[in-house]
């Protein structure tokens, strides 16, 4: 089995390939940089989903021989009643050869105002925020705004993990999501 990420991030490759290993030992998992028409830094559930799905249909596109296509987005999502209004969720989308598309959503944190600030008014990407507050370079290739902000409890690649497994979930069962009646 061959899975192609959309994405050259080792985060995003590392956290698909275990994810599916857990169900098939076996699958090769490689990654491809892709371009999308999705905004650099997504803001809203829309822009967010709409990204992670053009990922999985470009990496499926430039590698037909791949069984799946996974694309994974990470964007700003606005959520009431949170400090700053927005909250930042990964959204996975896996794409087979018969054109069925499954979306799952990862687990949401929220960023210090001066990210969301930073990102909303001057339309910088969160990783370059988070590089500037925190002085860590490349921190989005590496433990993430999440590892560094939940103290290490919870790097980006467990985070990512969770929306790529909620992406698999209907395929695992998929007798009980096929439509009846």
């Amino acid at each position: 089995m061959l899975v192609v990420v959309g994405s050259t991030n080792p985060v995003k490759v590392k956290a698909t390939s275990n994810v599916f290993r857990k169900f098939h030992p076996q699958v090769e998992v490689v990654g491809l940089n892709v371009r999308t028409e999705a905004p650099v830094q997504p803001i809203g559930l829309g822009a967010t989903v709409s990204g992670a799905l053009q990922r999985a249909q470009e990496a499926v596109r430039r590698r037909p021989d791949s069984d799946y296509g996974v694309g994974i987005e990470a964007g700003l999502v606005p959520v009431p009643l949170t400090m700053t209004g927005y909250m930042d969720q990964q959204f996975a989308a896996i794409l087979d050869t018969q054109g069925v598309v499954t979306i799952g959503g990862g687990s949401s944190f929220e960023y210090p105002k001066i990210v969301v600030s930073r990102v909303l008014r001057d339309g910088a990407e969160v990783g370059l925020a988070m590089e500037e507050l925190t002085g860590i370079r490349r921190l989005g290739r590496r433990q993430g705004a999440i590892g560094f902000l939940s103290h290490g409890t919870l790097d980006r690649t467990r985070l990512t993990e969770q929306a790529v497994l909620m992406a698999l979930v209907p395929r695992l069962s998929w007798d009980l999501y096929a439509e009846k009646g």
